[in-house]
């Protein structure tokens, strides 16, 4: 949409200077959001991110405005998967509700470094290399039919074991948590508290999240700006919307299969470009009306209580250095 730097550095000072906002005043005092709380932050971003799709519609006009819009709907239902394994991750190592906004806060940050890096390259390499994108196209069936096909069973993270291990073996790690400090002062050394290996899993896990829901919104628009903004926007309301939504998630238990629909429809979508362009409107209505069933789908057939209670994760022992 815009060959300029200036959209792209106005863009991430504003970020960046809400961020400031919201971990600097709002959240200086460390205490666990409530949902009153996290429902009105969610509200804020959502609102900002739809007045910033009106600034390109009065800028670039309808279309790239549905693009950023489509984009957007899409990384932000993508995203609901990061719900599900933030919610293990935190539940696993024990981390109290008062310090989960400091990690997820900081997670977006390092989010932000690594999908820039992504997304510039990825629209790059589509530019100079066409032929890519029907790659990616058929890397998104495969995973929308593997993710149909695993249901709720099989782990999201298969990583995290790994990412754990090999912090513990490659960094100094404190014995004990120090608070919300991700570095404390141990035996006379500098170490890294068990905190910290919790947000480098967080970050793993959005790195690898990032390789599904990029090639999926280069589906919908090849503009690097637009995506990366429409990207930022949708994590940017994930933080908040975990505390929305961390009660409810076993509600939208159909939610995962319309994530598998819409990974297959984009990943079809990009197979055919050379044939059909889909309409972005239709495209956007599909996904949106994906959403919408499978929440209200949710609602109606709710998961049977035996099949909750089985697919729970059980409990791991407590662990002296895991607890921050």
């Amino acid at each position: 949409m815009t060959e300029s730097l200036w959209p792209w550095v106005g863009f991430n000072v504003f970020v960046l200077a809400m961020l400031a906002l919201d971990l600097g005043l709002f959240h200086r005092k460390e205490h666990a959001v409530s949902p009153k709380e996290a429902t009105l932050w969610t509200l804020v971003w959502v609102s900002i991110s739809l007045a910033f799709c009106g600034g390109i519609w009065h800028q670039g006009g309808r279309g790239p405005a549905l693009e950023w819009l489509t984009a957007y709907v899409v990384e932000y239902a993508l995203s609901v998967d990061n719900l599900f394994v933030f919610l293990m991750v935190f539940g696993y190592f024990r981390v109290p509700p008062q310090h989960q906004h400091r990690v997820l806060f900081w997670g977006i940050l390092g989010a932000f470094v690594m999908r820039a890096v992504l997304i510039i390259a990825g629209t790059a390499l589509v530019a100079k290399f066409h032929w890519l994108i029907y790659v990616f196209g058929a890397f998104l069936v495969y995973t929308a039919l593997k993710m149909l096909k695993s249901g709720d069973d099989e782990d999201v993270d298969p990583e995290a074991g790994f990412i754990v291990k090999m912090s513990r073996r490659l960094l100094p790690v404190a014995r004990q948590g120090d608070g919300s400090r991700f570095f404390t002062t141990e035996d006379g050394r500098r170490k890294v508290t068990p905190l910290f290996i919790v947000l480098m899993v967080v970050e793993a896990t959005d790195l690898l999240f990032a390789m599904d829901s990029i090639p999926a919104v280069l589906g919908i628009s090849k503009d690097a700006f637009i995506i990366y903004t429409s990207n930022v926007c949708a994590i940017l309301g994930l933080r908040s919307l975990f505390f929305v939504v961390s009660s409810l998630m076993e509600k939208f238990h159909l939610l995962k299969v319309a994530l598998g629909v819409i990974l297959g429809f984009v990943g079809v979508k990009m197979l055919i470009e050379g044939y059909y362009k889909i309409p972005i409107g239709i495209s956007l209505a599909i996904i949106a009306g994906c959403l919408v069933v499978a929440i209200l789908a949710s609602l109606v057939f709710p998961k049977p209580p035996e099949v909750a209670e089985a697919g729970k994760q059980p409990e791991p022992p407590v662990r002296e250095q895991e607890r921050s």
